[in-house]
């Protein structure tokens, strides 16, 4: 027996392999590569299929005003559902060293962190917001970076996040794959 990390539907899953002549129940009927796929009921999925996106294939385009950042998602569930809504677009505001935006997403805290690093891409449940942190906020205490309260982080700008420096409140922020 051998186990294996997949994809369902987007969301992390994992299935367990079996050899050709193993107990069929609830099984496929075909095998892939002499083994069969395990049915996974509680993601509602018919089947796997085998090489779906990895999560480190999760790359967004971030634009705001004439400005564009690109960030890598993580495999967090407020990451694979912001992933499954883009694109979006919203009206951003800035808040020191921080651009957040409304989003169509509703999502509890998860692992929330009160206190981010810079280039962190989070989500900011009491705001429906997603927050886009390249320096200090007025709630930052020294050298942190502080959201107004908790967020989810759920991916990590690549390069120079402090160019978003440029970006004024009022401008249209769009978020899309990659």
């Amino acid at each position: 027996l051998a186990t294996a990390g997949w994809l369902c539907q987007g969301l992390p899953c994992s299935i367990m392999l079996l050899p050709r002549d193993a107990s069929r129940k609830g099984l496929d009927d075909e095998p892939r590569n002499g083994r069969y796929r395990r049915r996974l009921p509680r993601h509602s999925i018919d089947q796997l299929t085998f090489g779906e996106t990895d999560m480190a294939e999760r790359r967004i385009k971030i634009t705001a005003g004439d400005l564009s950042v690109f960030a890598e998602l993580n495999d967090t569930p407020t990451a694979i559902l912001v992933w499954d809504s883009l694109p979006i677009e919203a009206s951003g505001s800035t808040w020191g060293d921080e651009i957040y935006f409304k989003t169509p997403i509703s999502a509890e805290e998860e692992n929330a962190r009160e206190v981010v690093d810079m280039g962190d891409v989070a989500y900011w449940p009491p705001g429906k917001a997603l927050c886009l942190f390249f320096g200090p906020t007025p709630a930052s205490q020294g050298d942190e970076i502080r959201p107004a309260s908790a967020v989810n982080v759920l991916g990590r700008i690549e390069g120079d996040a402090t160019v978003l420096k440029e970006v004024r409140s009022g401008s249209k922020v769009r978020v899309e794959r990659a």
